[in-house]
């Protein structure tokens, strides 16, 4: 461990073409669709350096076959065994640089199975759970970043000055584009609801879920809701399914995260809370509707889309804090079991309107 503490390092001539990179993110679904623009940023920059990815086992089913990205598998659920997995596979490796993009306490210890000239982490303020205590380098503070544009910092730091828009190629292949045209090309243009978030009370209520749909159904619009395969994803697309004026596309449990990604790029739009689906879609340059009660959405929303993100977080922060979110620490939560019920859904409705005009998808639909 080193904790030599350098905010404000500037690329070594050394490190201005790196041999080896290797980044360790190891989740969540949303965070490494975030890392990847960053990952890519510096592939164009520097294409012949190669790119080691230390990730997570589910996160690694939606991102096998980056291309020019080596993947290792980090199982976090093994335990110790884990951590010698990894030092296995590292073994006799060293690379010019590590990018450390995750604060958690066990993506730290697994840095120790990772030889690295440089070792880049957070700025001290965002260095959490010790992270500081790891790393030899550190990114520059950043004023009230989203999290992708956080990841973008650490390619800034290691010399990619790249300006430009972020930007994602996604690795979807064949089957999976086949699967979903067979599954969907009947619908013709069609619309997502990912209702469930990771915790149950992040989620919208399935009445007004089913109200959003039947008034896309009206405009024109086959509706398909997707999810994992919990209980409590199955209960709520059922719930939503039984308040529908119509047979809305029930998938969900029945879609791989490549399958999911591929129904993601195909459709007019997906509606969804703070969740993994929700910057999926980003990536593959699909309009969303994020609906945010408990985290910041300028920080953590559909990154291309939060001028159409339904949000009651800034009310309830000034609520339950007494301040303005410009007062409050950038990114931090509000509490509480039934904020999302706050979410009205005729705001949620007015947005999609909004959002058909602005992309056009009324014409895309009588195309069709």
């Amino acid at each position: 461990m080193s904790n030599q503490v350098s905010s404000d390092t500037q690329p070594t001539k050394e490190t201005q073409v790196p041999r080896s990179i290797c980044l360790l993110r190891l989740s969540a679904i949303g965070d490494v669709c975030h890392a990847v623009a960053a990952v890519q940023a510096i592939q164009k920059r520097w294409p012949q350096t190669t790119i080691t990815w230390v990730i997570g086992k589910v996160e690694y089913q939606l991102l096998k076959g980056l291309v020019g990205v080596e993947f290792v598998i980090f199982d976090k659920r093994a335990g110790l065994k884990g951590y010698s997995d990894l030092r296995t596979q590292m073994k006799g490796r060293r690379f010019d640089i590590l990018l450390h993009m995750q604060v958690a306490l066990r993506a730290s210890l697994a840095t120790l199975c990772i030889k690295a000239k440089q070792v880049w982490g957070f700025d001290r303020s965002r260095a959490k759970e010790a992270q500081w205590l790891f790393t030899n380098q550190k990114i520059k503070s950043q004023n009230e970043p989203h999290v992708a544009d956080g990841f973008m910092g650490f390619a800034k730091a290691v010399g990619v000055a790249d300006e430009a828009p972020l930007e994602w190629n996604m690795p979807i292949e064949g089957p999976d584009l086949d699967w979903q045209k067979q599954q969907l090309a009947p619908l013709g243009k069609y619309i997502v609801i990912s209702p469930a978030a990771s915790k149950a009370e992040r989620n919208w209520l399935p009445e007004r879920y089913a109200a959003f749909a039947n008034h896309a159904n009206s405009r024109g619009f086959s509706v398909v809701i997707c999810g994992g395969p919990t209980d409590m994803e199955k209960q709520l697309a059922a719930d939503i399914s039984k308040n529908c004026h119509f047979d809305p596309v029930n998938l969900v449990a029945k879609t791989s995260l490549k399958q999911l990604l591929a129904v993601l790029k195909q459709a007019c739009m997906l509606l969804a809370p703070d969740s993994g689906p929700a910057h999926m879609a980003v990536t593959v340059n699909t309009p969303v509707i994020g609906l945010y009660a408990h985290s910041n959405p300028q920080r953590t929303g559909p990154y291309a889309y939060l001028d159409y993100v339904v949000s009651c977080y800034e009310d309830l922060l000034q609520q339950q804090t007494g301040q303005s979110i410009q007062n409050n620490r950038w990114g931090k939560r509000v509490k509480g079991t039934n904020l999302m019920q706050l979410i009205e859904t005729n705001d949620v409705i007015n947005t999609f309107d909004r959002l058909v005009s602005d992309f056009n998808l009324l014409e895309s639909v009588a195309r069709s």
